[in-house]
């Protein structure tokens, strides 16, 4: 009993913890947005003395000729164009890791296990970018996200696929499917847990992706949600006000998209847990 006791209190005191390290920084900035210019520029903890979300919201979208709606677009494109490419490369790529068992396998396996460890290099994926005219497009900077992405995902779709039996694949192939009809035919609809999770979890990380817009994407024209909390932080003066409504408005995309999908998150990555 004694035992049981101390891990409830363990539990009980793990989430406190882990509510205080998420929480209070919401908050925190729930009430900044609120706020007016001086009254955030304080930074403080107190209430606003009147609300301001719809002043600071419009605001916002406003600036700099509506800029923050353009990298809400550029943002989206983004987002969809990487996850299209994820899914495809990695799905393809766990299916050979799953089903064939050769010298090859083994090399691509070392290999996608160093992308999860060796860090990207920023200066030579520039100089490629250059080399066929991707630096500063968003087409380049989705390969650049399929690219980090793929070690993950890729892991994730071979620990699956080893719970499909190989008999399918046999029976695929005395039907007559060459193999890329065999895998997006037969294969491909069979992994849709798998699929959800890699597309939720690659869509938040590329939405929120902040570092390699800045470095692979720069120019007025190219912004993405992140960079725009530039816009309200300078030298000699900050808008915080500002700043903390425009951090509010983009992270609600993202938040509501993880709330409503967390089961098939939860879903996917247990799915392959019993055989991978």
């Amino acid at each position: 009993m004694k035992a049981k006791r101390w891990i409830f209190v363990i539990d009980i005191v793990a989430v406190v913890l882990c509510s205080a390290i998420f929480v209070v920084p919401f908050f925190i900035v729930i009430l900044n947005a609120g706020k007016t210019q001086q009254e955030a520029a304080a930074l403080q903890l107190s209430l606003p003395k009147t609300w301001h979300f719809i002043e600071n919201s419009r605001a916002v979208f406003s600036y700099q000729n509506r800029a923050v709606l353009r990298a809400f677009l550029n943002s989206m494109v983004l987002t969809l164009l990487s996850v299209i490419g994820i899914v495809i490369v990695s799905s393809m790529t766990g299916f050979i890791l799953q089903r064939r068992k050769d010298r090859f396998t083994g090399c691509l396996n070392y290999l996608i296990l160093g992308g999860l460890i060796v860090p990207p290099a920023i200066i030579p994926t520039i100089w490629v970018l250059k080399i066929f005219n991707l630096f500063k497009t968003i087409p380049g900077l989705a390969l650049v996200e399929v690219a980090l992405n793929f070690s993950f995902s890729t892991i994730m779709y071979a620990s699956f696929l080893s719970t499909i039996p190989r008999e399918i694949d046999e029976a695929g192939i005395i039907d007559g499917c060459g193999p890329f009809r065999l895998f997006f035919r037969i294969i491909f609809p069979l992994m849709k847990p798998v699929t959800a999770t890699v597309i939720i979890l690659s869509a938040v990380n590329v939405y929120n992706d902040f570092m390699n817009p800045l470095y692979f994407l720069p120019g007025a024209k190219n912004l993405t949600v992140q960079l725009t909390l530039y816009f309200f932080q300078g030298q000699f003066e900050s808008s915080w006000n500002l700043l903390f409504a425009d951090i509010l408005i983009i992270s609600i995309p993202s938040l509501v998209f993880y709330l409503i999908f967390r089961q098939r998150i939860i879903g996917g990555t247990t799915a392959g847990a019993i055989k991978g």
